[in-house]
């Protein structure tokens, strides 16, 4: 397993984290059993949004005796009422459903309570202008939970909760689908993918590559949610692209924006771990997912770098996509942020060493200019 820091929590979490949502309707044997693989695996991070009594229950029983192998990422304002699931902003509900948690779990504490599902402007209103925010920083001040957390699907609304400063890890769905959606298009609409329909030209969307690069330089961390978009991206019928990726491309893919820590990957039996658990020790040629862009005509990746890894290996031992990826986290800010300057400077190689052999270019299925991109990170890096 890959371990990797959550921004400024300091915690380390496994690259690929288990996704709690199928677990609901299984036995407390069927639980374990998930949790045995998890935990073999190197599996150390858990998000936990159901509010089911019997699932909180069966997970409580299958870590009780080694809580401490798990990250519990716990929510708050979804409660169970009239025998399912459901969202809140009441308070006194709330309260409730936390201490259940906390109770079902066997712990008295999760390590990032995370603020449950903030994808409108009434929706945020709600929570920042509310009771619901005072009582969240008292759990993280009284230590019952350790880290404050959002999760959303709408990148303006995620990017003026961070803004804040409130906020220390994102909940935020990526997959190579949603970067190509409109911004205004919700979540309802992303699982039908409505944003890639039609003869149009779609390129990645600038809303969400702003949030990835604010949680990077201000060392939030991203988990990501519905990486896979449902299995829909498996299946070439279902997914917008007309071709089917892997579990671990759609892994990879989500690793390799700014900003992310761990993909969060829904499983509800030992098998479906071991297939997510098996990106750690995938090739470099299984975790590829240039081919889903390269040659289609309706998305537009021309000269951009899409952190792929095609452009290795390099004669001078630079980390291309590394170093791209910082350049376009500073040109994206308006002064270079320290922390990415930071990482820049711990490079062992960086754009000092290149030689403009263009060997690389000639393996870059998206056409850039990697030499003159180069010569830009020189000048931005100083």
């Amino acid at each position: 397993m890959e371990y990797r820091t959550l921004g400024r929590t300091g915690l380390s979490v496994s690259a690929v984290g288990l996704g709690g949502e199928w677990l609901a309707g299984k036995s407390a044997d069927e639980v374990s059993a998930v949790f045995d693989a998890a935990i073999s695996a190197g599996m150390n991070y858990l998000d936990l949004f159901m509010p089911e009594p019997e699932v909180r229950s069966n997970i409580g029983q299958a870590l009780s005796g080694r809580r401490e192998k798990m990250l519990i990422q716990g929510h708050l304002c979804t409660v169970y009422e009239d025998g399912q699931y459901t969202r809140t902003r009441d308070l006194s509900q709330t309260k409730a459903a936390f201490e259940d948690l906390l109770s079902r779990l066997q712990t008295d504490y999760v390590d990032v309570g995370m603020i449950h599902y903030v994808d409108s402007a009434e929706d945020y209103a709600a929570v920042f202008e509310s009771d619901i925010i005072r009582y969240a920083l008292s759990l993280k001040e009284e230590g019952k939970i350790r880290f404050l957390g959002l999760s959303s699907h709408n990148p303006d609304i995620a990017l003026r909760a961070v803004r804040t400063g409130l906020i220390d890890v994102l909940m935020f769905s990526i997959n190579p689908a949603y970067d190509f959606e409109d911004s205004s298009t919700d979540i309802y609409a992303q699982i039908e993918f409505a944003g890639l329909k039609g003869d149009g030209m779609h390129r990645l969307n600038s809303a969400r590559q702003d949030l990835y690069g604010f949680c990077e330089a201000e060392g939030v961390g991203i988990v990501v949610m519905k990486a896979l978009a449902g299995g829909r991206l498996l299946d070439a019928s279902q997914s917008p692209f007309g071709k089917a990726l892997t579990v671990s491309q759609c892994i990879h893919y989500s690793l390799t924006r700014p900003g992310v820590t761990s993909v969060l990957v829904g499983c509800s039996s030992p098998a479906e771990v071991e297939e997510a658990a098996f990106y750690c020790a995938a090739s470099d040629a299984e975790r590829d997912y240039a081919f889903v862009f390269s040659g289609n005509p309706q998305i537009q990746t021309a000269g951009k770098c899409m952190y792929c890894g095609h452009c290795k290996p390099c004669s001078a031992h630079i980390d291309i996509p590394v170093v791209f990826k910082l350049l376009d986290l500073a040109l994206a800010a308006e002064e270079t942020p320290e922390t990415v300057a930071g990482h820049y400077a711990s490079l062992e190689y960086d754009a000092d060493d290149c030689i403009e052999c263009h060997l690389c270019e000639r393996n870059c299925p998206f056409g850039v200019k990697i030499a003159e991109r180069m010569s830009r990170a020189r000048r931005v890096f100083g």
